[in-house]
């Protein structure tokens, strides 16, 4: 079995980190850059950067952001946001991304996961999924940072993606989003269950205790955590040694 991997989150909205409460009322947090390398110093297996108002005006301003990053973090990056073509995928690659998350232009234009797995490798294309509870065990997809419907249910478009060549699913839940109240451990499991790469849980966690749970309870393979990193409530350090004691398997430095 493969080792869990910790992710840094970051979330950036123009030159900024922010971070908010269920994809709204955003607070900036300081210099995106800056919270990379600390991160990365502290022993973050991954990180990733997603522009969250990208989609909305058209725009992507994480091909610098990740440029100056990539000089001073050596673990694998994820860009995403805004992300609508070949050429932004290559952009960002060139910057110094390792994988590129879509979310909006993937439910938008399908055909987009198949190019680009296809272009650069499944290795390199994640399906950002941003889902909201609707109904008991039933998800939507949301696009435009959780702004907007999809009507695309979460598990048939995970499994709909996976078949055009996503190699990863970043799943965030909406409903726990910044709450730092737990995952959304029942939409991580459905999800695990019915998809055969790896899936990253994303959204909720307030405490060790709650990444080793949603690893050993839902089967994620990689774990993303934003606020308990900003807040300085942990440092990736107490994680994984907290993780380490309780039987996850993590790297060990």
């Amino acid at each position: 079995m493969s080792n869990k991997r910790l992710i840094a989150r970051l979330d950036v909205k123009g030159p900024n980190l922010i971070k908010g409460v269920q994809l709204e009322g955003l607070r900036v947090i300081g210099d995106p850059q800056e919270y990379a390398k600390k991160y990365y110093e502290q022993g973050a297996d991954e990180i990733i950067y997603l522009d969250i108002v990208a989609s909305l005006y058209g725009r992507n301003n994480l091909v610098e952001i990740v440029s100056h990053t990539a000089e001073h973090v050596f673990v694998p990056i994820t860009a995403g946001g805004g992300v609508r073509s070949i050429e932004d995928v290559r952009q960002l690659l060139r910057a110094g991304a390792d994988k590129i998350a879509i979310n909006t232009a993937a439910v938008q234009n399908p055909e987009l996961i198949k190019q680009i797995a296809e272009t650069f490798g499944s290795q390199c294309m994640v399906l950002s999924i941003e889902a909201k509870k609707i109904a008991e065990g039933k998800w939507e997809a949301y696009i435009e940072s959780g702004r907007e419907h999809s009507y695309k249910d979460v598990k048939e478009w995970a499994c709909e993606a996976v078949e055009l060549g996503a190699g990863e699913i970043l799943l965030t839940s909406i409903d726990m989003e910044g709450t730092t109240k737990g995952f959304d451990y029942e939409l991580i499991k459905t999800i695990t269950d019915v998809v055969n790469v790896p899936v990253i849980a994303s959204g909720g966690m307030g405490a060790p205790a709650d990444l080793v749970k949603v690893a050993k309870e839902s089967n994620a393979d990689a774990i993303a955590f934003a606020n308990v990193l900003h807040y300085d409530k942990y440092t990736i350090g107490d994680i994984r040694k907290y993780a380490l004691e309780n039987g996850l398997q993590v790297r060990n430095d």
